[in-house]
């Protein structure tokens, strides 16, 4: 379960930033979350109510997780596709020659304090 060590980190990124703009408590985290991240959604929930409770600023914190597409683009015929429908090949033109766009990065959007 590798969401522990993910949620380890933006924990940590999370209270730098509260303690470094002077905040009372973090409320509430928006996070990006990637279809294909790796990242199960409902195993990082669980991973961030265990470790909020071990922190100084996000004991109170509600994690909000937005679901972004995995989005993939074929260089060969131009045109993007949902990659967790048709994986490598492009449905399109069935060219293999394309890359992931979106969809694989977990991302802090917005953090709210008080």
């Amino acid at each position: 379960m590798h969401e522990l060590g993910i949620v380890v980190h933006v924990i940590d990124m999370v209270e730098k930033a509260a303690q470094e703009n002077g905040a009372h408590k973090v409320v509430g985290l928006d996070l990006e979350v990637g279809e294909v991240s790796t990242v199960v959604p409902d195993y990082f929930r669980d991973c961030f109510k265990w470790a909020i409770k071990r922190t100084q600023y996000m004991q109170e914190c509600q994690l909000n997780i937005v679901v972004v597409q995995g989005v993939s683009y074929c260089r060969d015929c131009r045109r993007t596709y949902r990659t967790t429908q048709y994986g490598k090949a492009c449905p399109y033109c069935g060219g293999y020659d394309t890359y992931l766009v979106t969809g694989r990065d977990v991302t802090i959007r917005d953090i709210r304090v008080v």
